[in-house]
């Protein structure tokens, strides 16, 4: 499963990169509004950092599909071909995603609650579909379950898109998917550190520092013993 940053700060961002193995960025309209700068700067600086082989995914704000694909052209245009364009899955959206793939952009359809949505953006080219896990547990449903069935119907219908989950709360709805498989994660970097803050684990490094400095004096280590 790929795990891919969903920030826009590029401090943060790579931050992340710097400690953990992560394939990408994601982003979208609201977080790049946190940033208070013009979207493009913050795009490019952040296309500059991860370099044009990594993934970078940038939402539409149109919701006609004639002006969506405009707003593709142009992404693609300041960020690179090869720039993750992110459709809604609305019936323009749908419509927007067929030509666009047709075309040979690379689509992660998003905005999506329900497995027809995804099935459908699947069929219609979309390289990844996007379930929004957490949102769809706040609507009274089960957000990894979906993600899951999202992830069969591909699989089964010999439809040549992966699942990127989304919007998730906690590192449990994370592990869930990684176990079964789906293609990708985006992940806030708040969710990412906490795949691993435990504090068994900082006992345990710490009970280990104190009984070698009991033998071989305080702050050595491997290095100056």
């Amino acid at each position: 499963m790929k795990l891919i940053v969903d920030y826009a700060n590029l401090e943060k961002i790579k931050e992340m990169y710097m400690y953990y193995p992560v394939d990408g960025v994601t982003t979208n309209p609201s977080i790049l509004a946190k940033e208070k700068r013009n979207p493009y700067e913050v795009l490019k600086e952040i296309r500059e950092f991860i370099s044009k082989d990594g993934e970078l995914h940038v939402q539409v704000i149109s919701k006609d599909a004639e002006n969506m694909i405009k707003e593709a052209y142009k992404i693609r245009e300041e960020l690179g071909d090869n720039t993750y364009i992110k459709i809604p899955v609305t019936k323009e959206g749908l419509k927007a995603i067929k030509i666009l793939a047709h075309d040979g952009v690379n689509i992660t359809a998003t905005a999506i609650y329900t497995q027809m949505q995804a099935y459908l953006a699947g069929k219609a080219g979309a390289k990844y579909a996007a379930p929004y896990v957490n949102r769809i547990d706040n609507l009274g449903s089960n957000g990894v379950k979906v993600a899951k069935d999202i992830h069969d119907i591909y699989v089964k219908n010999n439809i040549d898109t992966q699942v990127l989950a989304a919007s998730f709360k906690n590192s449990q709805q994370v592990l869930e998917l990684a176990k079964y498989g789906i293609g990708a994660a985006t992940v806030s970097p708040d969710v990412i550190d906490g795949l691993i803050k435990l504090d068994a684990v900082e006992c345990a490094v710490d009970a280990f520092i104190r009984d070698f400095e009991g033998v071989c004096g305080q702050d050595k280590t491997m290095i100056n013993i």
